[in-house]
């Protein structure tokens, strides 16, 4: 396809979620392969890249997705509030057990906080930042947590290995007064109304 990259483009552009070579291939109904579709997107990223502009495309969450640069978000934030995305520090703190230790209890994670995490999470599941994966075959078969693609999103990350380490984590916590603003790196390309929840994980 001669404008697959104008494609691309204008499907990231409009998009609410990041979207995957197989999802583009889906919607050009097998027009372009995935490695057509990889280069085209690799060579948006480049020209982006080079025009040096407001946004970068970003491989986020197994897929794509344009992004503002971090020096502008104080000026996002502005326009979207008060729907600005905002975690408590109970909520980061909570997060940070479920990304590490997943899948893990509602117990262990309560251990390691030394507090009740009852209604916290009940606000990342919400959120759709953290999600039940199943139970565990122990007595009693506890629910367990871990993350999701809106995780993934919301904080820049193309996979979980992209975490940053354990210390680098507390140091973005001790960073924070009362509230965190997420993205920490770089705000999503969205319309107003799609935050701070319009997003699927």
């Amino acid at each position: 396809m001669n404008n697959l990259k104008n494609i691309i483009e204008a499907l990231l552009f409009t998009a609410r979620s990041p979207l995957s070579a197989e999802m583009i291939q889906n919607i050009v109904m097998g027009q372009a392969d995935t490695k057509e579709i990889k280069d085209a997107a690799g060579a948006l990223a480049v020209e982006y890249e080079s025009r040096n502009g407001a946004f970068r495309l970003h491989e986020v969450a197994g897929g794509w997705q344009i992004r503002t640069l971090p020096d502008h978000a104080a000026w996002i934030r502005r326009m979207l509030q008060p729907g600005a995305f905002r975690m408590s520090r109970a909520a980061l703190e909570t997060l940070a057990v479920v990304a590490y230790r997943q899948p893990v209890m509602r117990s262990e994670i309560e251990h390691v906080r030394g507090v009740d995490c009852g209604g916290v999470l009940r606000a990342l599941l919400e959120k759709k930042l953290a999600r039940i994966l199943g139970r565990r075959e122990i007595p009693g078969r506890p629910l367990i947590y871990g993350t999701t693609k809106k995780f993934l999103e919301v904080f820049g990350l193309n996979s979980l290995k992209d975490l940053p380490s354990p210390s680098e984590f507390r140091e973005m916590a001790g960073e924070t007064a009362e509230n965190i603003d997420a993205p920490p790196a770089g705000t999503p390309r969205a319309d107003a109304e799609d935050q701070p929840d319009g997003r699927t994980g």
